[in-house]
């Protein structure tokens, strides 16, 4: 499958945005594309559709694209459906819910043609299992933790995993549950969100730190926040390495190889 042979819902207010966005994606070779103008007239025509991926606006007409979302995330059939967001918006109190709910990408309006084809290159890898391979590991045997509040983005992490084929993976919704399971069980790894209920992530990584009993366990921090004393303060406390949330199944990959390979030597 190629990034041309991709189905798209395209949900944007503005005739005129609808184009040039429409325009873009085809120069990308997509001709499947389906084009609304508001949430609920999507949402009647996803099951039939059944696209690859929702491309939507932030502010439509009768929702916003992160009611669009919930709605798509609380369906059983449209659950497992990539979403993207194309948006003008820089607030994380409004962006960091669509990036909760497993958005594949967040694009900036306006956006390049780069933007659009990376984001569709991740559609694509979160659509088909990406053919991934970690070199000099043995992956038979490693153990890793997956701490995130939103199922969508565990799910997509545990995609990624096992197409490196690493089996033994144990998930948890938050960082307190997180916790419990460390105290109880040995990980190689420990792959958490920033922001979770509970015990969000700097907390997990001070408990693992100062009171579990792997103390040197390895953390990759897979965040959307964007508070630079934060990160500054999760950097410092001693994760393996941070990563963007959305990310690109490249950036996964090549950081667990480096974090993985250290951690055999």
């Amino acid at each position: 499958m190629n990034i041309k042979d991709l189905s798209v819902i395209l949900v944007e207010p503005s005739q005129t945005q609808r184009k040039l966005i429409a325009k873009q994606l085809a120069a990308l070779g997509i001709s499947h594309i389906e084009l609304f103008s508001n949430g609920s007239d999507t949402l009647q025509a996803l099951p039939t559709s059944k696209p690859d991926v929702v491309i939507s606006s932030l502010y439509l007409p009768d929702m916003t694209g992160t009611d669009l979302v919930f709605e798509m995330r609380d369906d059983e059939e449209l659950m497992q459906t990539a979403f993207m967001l194309i948006s003008s918006e820089t607030s994380l109190s409004y962006l960091d819910p669509i990036r909760q709910a497993g958005a594949v990408a967040i694009l900036p309006k306006p956006f390049t043609h780069d933007d659009l084809y990376l984001a569709m290159q991740a559609t694509l890898d979160y659509v088909e299992t990406p053919d991934l391979e970690l070199h000099d590991i043995d992956t038979e045997n490693i153990r890793i933790l997956i701490v995130d509040d939103s199922s969508m983005s565990r799910k997509h992490i545990r995609r990624i995993l096992e197409a490196m084929e690493i089996e033994n993976i144990t998930e948890a919704g938050n960082g307190a549950e997180a916790a419990s399971l460390i105290d109880q069980h040995y990980y190689d790894l420990v792959i958490s969100d920033y922001n979770m209920p509970e015990m969000n992530g700097q907390e997990l990584v001070d408990h693992i730190r100062e009171q579990s009993g792997q103390p040197g366990l390895p953390i990759l921090m897979v965040t959307s926040e964007s508070n630079e004393n934060r990160l500054a303060a999760v950097q410092k406390s001693g994760v393996s390495a941070i990563c963007d949330k959305p990310f690109t199944t490249e950036s996964i990959q090549s950081l667990l190889q480096q974090i993985l390979l250290d951690l055999s030597t």
